[in-house]
């Protein structure tokens, strides 16, 4: 499956994992996710803010700081998620994106596009399980699209110097002998899908 697909199918996961957040109390949005010392609110900030990031890149401007800041959305944030997975989902289904080069500040320079594709698709199929596992749901994701997320997971670098805070992927943990292709994407970037009681898996 191409990658702009398999991002694609990744980003309307998250979207409907982030929607149900909606049929919750008010407090949901406070609640603690996996994302060590982010609630829901702030990860779906994050994740809002990375999709319009990333759009950027994709059309020459992700070397520009302020496409990637978060903004903390009043009341519900889903609405402003949603406008943001538009905008990169567009974004991506322009032609011949996979071959334009994508300045990717985080990462430290720039991807092609077919690459930089790749690493949002993995960080999304992450996240919507971030979301699906605070909120106590499962994820709805084929295993075609699980094990192609593992091996994207597989090539992004482990070099200590450029994984923990302040850079985009989380230090990789190590990875139990017969883990399911999901849980050893989640472990290759740093979740720990036990403290979480399976929720999401």
């Amino acid at each position: 499956m191409d990658v702009v697909e398999l991002d694609r199918i990744a980003v309307q996961e998250a979207l409907r994992v982030v929607e149900l957040a909606r049929a919750e109390d008010s407090g949901v949005w406070e609640r603690d996710t996996p994302c060590a010392g982010w609630n829901l609110r702030r990860l779906v900030a994050h994740m809002t803010a990375q999709h319009h990031g990333f759009a950027a890149a994709a059309r020459g401007a992700g070397g520009e700081l302020s496409h990637w800041r978060e903004r903390e959305a009043p009341g519900d944030p889903t609405r402003a998620h949603h406008a943001a997975a538009a905008d990169v989902l567009a974004a991506f289904a322009e032609p011949a994106v996979r071959g334009r080069e994508f300045v990717l500040p985080e990462l430290g320079g720039g991807f092609s596009g077919r690459t930089a594709i790749g690493f949002h698709f993995v960080d999304y199929v992450v996240h919507a399980w971030d979301v699906a596992a605070t909120l106590g749901v499962r994820l709805r994701l084929t295993d075609e699209v699980l094990a192609a997320a593992l091996a994207v997971a597989r090539r992004v670098p482990t070099d200590p110097t450029v994984r923990g805070p302040g850079f985009a992927f989380a230090p990789a943990l190590k990875v139990p002998q017969g883990a399911a292709p999901l849980e050893e994407t989640l472990r290759l970037l740093g979740r720990k899908p036990e403290a979480w009681s399976g929720r999401g898996l």
